[in-house]
This record gives C-alpha cells, structure tokens and sequence, in this order.
C-alpha cells in the first residue's frame, strides 16, 4: 500500500488550479520523477475539472487509483494511490486535509493561489503518515487487531480441542491404571499373607 501524491486544489469555473501538493516518487527512478509529478499534477488537475461540486470519487488509471473530493465551497482535494490502498482512509485524509487548509488559509487567496504564494506545511508530514493506513486510521487499527486476536482465538481453540481429547486419554488411561494397581495390591497381599516378619 503506498501514497504517491496528495493534493489541494481550487475548482473554478473552467480549470482547477493547484493551490499546495505533496508527492513521494522515491520508488520510481531518478530520471523518471519529475515527469511522473507532472503527470500526477495534470491528472489531479484533471480529475477535479471533471467532477462536480460537493462529491466524492475514485478513478482507476492503470495500476493507481486517485481518489477526489470536491467540497461545496469549490476546495478540491486529491489522493494518487496504489489499488490496494484503502478507498475509506484516503477519503479521510482528504476531508481532514480539506478542513484544516480551509482553516489555515483564507478564503479569498483560493481562487488566486498557487503552490508558490499559499502557506500551508502540513501536506508532507499527512503524505508520510498516512503511508501506512494502519498507523493512521483508527479503525484499520481496530480491525486489524480485530483480525489478530481472532486468529489467535481460532488457534486457542484448536488447542484446547486436542487438549480436552488427550485429557479424555488420559482419564481412561488412569481408569486403566486404577485397575491393574487393584489386581496388583490384592495379589500382593495375598502373596505377602503366607510370609511373616519376626
């Protein structure tokens, strides 16, 4: 699972403008970095010319899916991620992200704005953090020690299974024993009975 870009932007009446972006290309090749930005960036750009005010969405483009959302108020967000990179917790990102730039930033610099003029920091430290949605989000940290503590139920079980079987073993095995130590002690007696001590 991995983020490659995340980004704000301003949705005007014919073209979205970039407004603050975060990118993490270190797993593409040197030479190939700077044109997978631009083409994160147009696509961005893109995507939020092409959705609607107040709505949310998820573009597959080959193996990445970019995530959208558009505020009422004309604020755009975008996630660039990986497939596997959970649709529900780059939703959240976005929103958080939306809000607190929307807090940040004042709302007459929007429409004017560009990464160079807007001061707004905190897209890297998200970008970074949110790289692994476990750590990040509450809830794939409950589910997945939900689905940790299951697996170790489900093996707790298993032993206690064979436990309870090697036990009903053992019962009839000591049943055995109690037996044999009855015949042993009265042929013992019986063996003892004729000898006396003096």
């Amino acid at each position: 699972m991995k983020l490659y870009s995340l980004s704000v932007l301003y949705k005007g009446e014919t073209k979205a403008a970039l407004l603050k972006a975060a990118y993490d290309v270190s797993s593409f090749s040197f030479f190939q970095r700077s044109s997978v930005q631009e083409f994160m960036t147009f696509t961005s750009q893109l995507i939020v010319e092409r959705s609607e005010k107040g709505s949310r969405a998820s573009v597959k483009e080959q193996e990445y899916l970019c995530h959208v959302y558009v505020r009422n108020d004309s604020l755009s967000g975008v996630v660039i991620a990986d497939n596997e990179y959970p649709s529900r917790v780059a939703f959240t990102l976005l929103e958080k992200v939306l809000d607190e730039f929307s807090k940040q930033v004042d709302r007459i610099d929007w429409p004017v704005g560009s990464p160079s003029t807007i001061n707004y920091t905190a897209l890297d430290s998200y970008l970074s953090r949110y790289q692994n949605p476990r750590e990040a989000d509450p809830m794939m940290k409950v589910q997945a020690e939900l689905d940790e503590t299951k697996i170790i139920l489900h093996n707790t079980m298993g032993s206690l299974l064979e436990r309870g079987e090697k036990l009903d073993d053992l019962v009839s095995k000591s049943e055995v024993l109690g037996t044999q130590s009855k015949a042993f002690y009265k042929t013992a007696r019986k063996q003892n009975s004729c000898c006396e001590i003096m």
